[in-house]
């Protein structure tokens, strides 16, 4: 059996549960517990998030009374069939790895920690992604913004883990243990259900009131810390995920997948707020601090 097998036997197991959500939360969990021991825990984060799809419908089949979100269904099938592939070679299927994103889930399976486990889940993340554009593009601006929230957020906590430093600046020694992807911390920056509503898909709500609810905290974390640093993130995951393309993802500082460049502005505004710019400030680098002093120096004659 070669390559092109066992991805095809790892689709068909992912298929069998396309349109059952206990089904897709069932392999998504199955996963660790069949790889080795060494894995426990690491499902807290990605379990979390996917029960958090499952409430809000997006995951639905197509044919039910609330379909689902074509995009957020195809998204979480690459990562499923990624896991699933990984996990079959690892228990002794005959083969090797059909993409990058399932050799670096063997890697994890081999080697955890939680840097190996974000550069796993979020190749994989990723890789959705891009694949699944048009997807996107088909949907309300408001679930583009979640999209971007969300990709922002995961993108951050992988550099929370490894590279500390770039997600906290002088907070940096703090960034591991909030990272860890096995402890409860990780939730206040990937989990989404007290930022946003529940419910699919979003009709009759603007990005604007989207922004308006999600609180003073979760904006502080979303525009205070993750956004100034938005360019330093993408491109260390752009190396780190060995994705190039992840740079096509950010435009002059702002999320950009899938969104249209009339409406950039609404990812700056929010930057304005009294408590977003003091986290902002708190959480610089000393390079930031730098350039942020360079910047307000009067011009030389």
């Amino acid at each position: 059996m070669g390559e092109a097998e066992v991805a095809l036997l790892a689709a068909d197991r992912v298929q069998a549960v396309r349109n059952s959500t206990a089904g897709r939360l069932r392999l998504a969990a199955e996963f660790y517990p069949a790889t080795v021991g060494r894995c426990g825990r690491y499902d807290r984060a990605e379990l979390s998030f996917l029960r958090w799809e499952i409430a809000r419908g997006v995951l639905n089949g197509p044919s039910g009374q609330r379909p689902g979100s074509p995009w957020w269904r195809a998204v979480n099938e690459r990562l499923l069939r990624d896991k699933v592939e990984a996990s079959l070679l690892h228990n002794g299927t005959p083969g090797g790895p059909s993409s990058r994103s399932v050799e670096l889930w063997g890697e994890f399976i081999t080697g955890p920690s939680a840097a190996a486990w974000y550069r796993a889940h979020n190749a994989s993340v990723v890789a959705g992604y891009l694949e699944h554009e048009p997807l996107a593009e088909a949907e309300l601006l408001a679930e583009r913004f979640m999209m971007n929230v969300a990709l922002m957020r995961v993108l951050y906590t992988h550099a929370l883990a490894a590279r500390p430093r770039l997600a906290l600046g002088t907070f940096a020694p703090l960034g591991r243990f909030l990272g860890n992807p096995r402890h409860g911390m990780v939730g206040l920056f990937l989990d989404l259900r007290h930022a946003f509503p529940e419910g699919y898909p979003l009709t009759a709500i603007t990005v604007e009131s989207l922004i308006a609810t999600e609180g003073r905290l979760p904006r502080a974390l979303d525009y205070g810390i993750i956004a100034p640093r938005l360019a330093e993130l993408y491109e260390f995951a752009a190396t780190s995920l060995e994705q190039p393309r992840i740079a096509e993802l950010i435009n002059d500082g702002a999320p950009c997948y899938a969104w249209p460049p009339a409406h950039r502005s609404v990812w700056l505004e929010a930057s304005t707020r009294l408590l977003t710019r003091l986290t902002a400030n708190a959480t610089r680098t000393r390079s930031s601090r730098r350039r942020a002093r360079r910047a307000a120096m009067p011009p030389r004659d």
